[in-house]
């Protein structure tokens, strides 16, 4: 059984994150607001007994990512910033998890998705159709889908945990869900 490893999340107003954020170096008009330890908590129970690659979209810190590669996933987080990723590769190196724990400077849109068994996403509410449309693209059935914060408009999850602004919703990505064309 996967147990939980416990999170060491560093202080939650992050002075130096705050200013990496505020530098207005996105592309796009997304804020980076650090997850707190009960969002983090949230998105380990909905992954509880899971493996494999895991991608964080729109990693910020690194936190959620760091979270994962502690419990067992080979993990990669995306991120525009490159300050949060050069940050995000420094606190994975110095807690000894570079190895299990990757970041690049990515845009989601232009990320394939389709490696990946688990995603988890913090996004904001005009984003979730346009990524749940690509999400029906990319996927494969069984792809464990994390949205927090933002459920996906038109997915029911099979799992919800946490409450108000901490909750996560888990999505397995059924075949009915794809955009595949399963005529030879």
């Amino acid at each position: 059984m996967n147990t939980l490893k416990n999170i060491d999340i560093p202080n939650q107003e992050c002075d130096f994150c705050k200013e990496l954020s505020e530098m207005g170096l996105r592309r796009i008009s997304l804020p980076f607001i650090p997850a707190s330890s009960h969002q983090i908590n949230n998105v380990m129970k909905a992954l509880r007994g899971r493996t494999g690659k895991l991608i964080d979209i729109g990693s910020g810190d690194g936190r959620i990512t760091l979270a994962a590669a502690r419990n067992g996933f080979q993990a990669y987080g995306v991120e525009l910033n490159i300050w949060l990723v050069l940050w995000s590769r420094w606190t994975a190196w110095r807690s000894g998890l570079h190895k299990q724990a990757k970041f690049f400077r990515k845009d989601l849109w232009k990320t394939d998705l389709s490696i990946y068994q688990n995603v988890v996403i913090f996004g904001v509410e005009s984003m979730m159709k346009p990524l749940e449309d690509k999400l029906d693209q990319e996927m494969l059935p069984g792809t464990h889908i994390v949205a927090c914060r933002f459920p996906l408009p038109s997915w029911q999850p099979v799992l919800v945990c946490g409450e108000g602004i901490d909750s996560v919703w888990l999505y397995v990505v059924p075949q009915q869900y794809l955009n595949i064309d399963t005529r030879s």
